[in-house]
Order: structure tokens, then sequence, then C-alpha cells
């Protein structure tokens, strides 16, 4: 499984741009990939920065090619 670095390092070669690390969690929450509790999130159960709606094909693309889903 790739680390939230090299997928944001994949992304900004890939698409140009730099996604965040709560995009990514986020991103695997919706694609059923096990994701760990951050021991500085205050709500648990809310996002408070969820991943745009433009930016999850290009995260989605990056889980495909280190084989997450």
């Amino acid at each position: 499984m790739a680390t939230y670095k090299e997928i944001q390092k994949w992304v900004k070669s890939n698409h140009d741009f730099t996604v965040k690390t709560c995009w990514i969690a986020h991103a695997k929450e919706i694609y059923n990939i096990p994701v760990k509790q951050s021991p500085n999130r205050y709500h648990p159960d809310v996002r408070t920065n969820p991943c745009p709606e433009e930016k999850l094909a290009s995260i989605k693309r990056a889980f495909e090619h280190f084989d997450m889903i």
C-alpha cells in the first residue's frame, strides 16, 4: 500500500496539483480502503475538509496506479 506522500507525489507529477492528506483519507473511505483514525482529528465522525469532487478522480487514478483498488 502506498504512503500518503507517494500518492501526493504521483498526483502532483501526473495532474499538476497537490492533494491534502485529509482528501486522501476521505477518498480512501469512499473507495472502501482501510484508513486509520488520525490522533489529531477533533470530530471522528465529521469531515471538516472533504475531498472536492473535481479532485476525486485524480486521487482514484493514483489508487489504481498503486493497486490499492
